[in-house]
């Protein structure tokens, strides 16, 4: 659920043949969310970015069913830190305060890009709730939208993602390494009694704590291919050679087309955020 208003051929036959896709003028525009609107406003880490429908899929088609997480095993134990109580305004007035208090947990241009835009506490929460549910996360932040086209590369008879691809997630990455981690489970703690009012609003009845965990631990769970990364023609659009990989739920897709550096930088600081909020090592992958 979410909130509505919310060939060139080189001369060496030796070289890759590498083929510019723009593939974000083949769909409607990106719909951006995070792992950073994770790691920033809950205190998460990195910005994931999504697409309207997952990679490879025809229009209409319903997203990948997430696998079902465990419920934690002390469910008495809220995540969090002690903090002292601030004096919050409503939640339909929050985004000054919100913005104040992650400017001070980094100042990365595309931590600045998130806070530029409104109802940041209510984006954050469907963010979140769309990645523990398998769901694609849309109408959220499209300023965060990657710079370049989509590439793919010829490697004899297999079709890759070409590296160069990579490079336009690294200032979601290298958002996600500057939060820190401590001082991210202060600002989830401080903001929660909002978050859980956004939470309810979304005819939620567990609390967003749980909803926090599963997303948290989808991701930590996401595979990090080793090599290159076949991909197949889908129309317009490409899905991964690889099976296993095709079954991933969208939000584990876009991680992956993070890149191999990307995708560890963006879960080393979800697991150093998971830990700092309290989430025990043993319910990590």
């Amino acid at each position: 659920m979410e909130y509505q208003d919310l060939n060139l051929r080189p001369q060496s036959e030796d070289l890759p043949i590498i083929l510019s896709v723009p593939v974000e003028r083949t769909h409607r525009p990106l719909k951006l969310a995070a792992a950073v609107v994770l790691v920033v406003a809950v205190a998460a880490a990195g910005y994931l970015v999504y697409r309207n429908r997952p990679l490879g899929a025809p229009a209409g088609a319903p997203a990948a069913t997430a696998p079902a997480a465990p419920a934690p095993a002390d469910a008495a134990a809220p995540l969090g830190t002690e903090v002292v109580p601030i004096d919050l305004p409503p939640l339909d007035q929050s985004d000054d305060v919100v913005r104040g208090l992650v400017r001070e947990l980094s100042s990365h241009p595309t931590v600045a890009a998130w806070l530029a835009t409104d109802n940041l506490i209510r984006n954050f929460t469907v963010v979140v709730s769309n990645i523990a549910g398998g769901e694609s996360a849309v109408r959220q932040v499209p300023a965060l939208k990657p710079r370049g086209s989509f590439q793919v590369e010829e490697r004899g008879e297999d079709l890759v993602i070409n590296s160069r691809s990579y490079s336009r997630y690294l200032p979601l990455a290298t958002a996600a390494t500057s939060i820190n981690a401590g001082g991210a489970a202060k600002l989830y703690s401080t903001l929660k009694p909002r978050i859980e009012e956004a939470y309810a609003e979304l005819g939620h009845t567990n609390t967003f704590d749980q909803t926090l965990e599963r997303a948290i631990v989808l991701l930590l769970s996401t595979p990090v291919p080793g090599g290159r990364v076949s991909v197949e023609p889908d129309g317009v659009n490409y899905r991964f050679a690889d099976p296993a990989l095709e079954r991933l739920t969208p939000s584990q897709k876009l991680l992956i087309r993070f890149g191999p550096d990307n995708q560890r930088a963006v879960q080393t600081s979800l697991r150093n955020v998971a830990l700092a909020l309290g989430i025990p090592e043993e319910r990590l992958p």
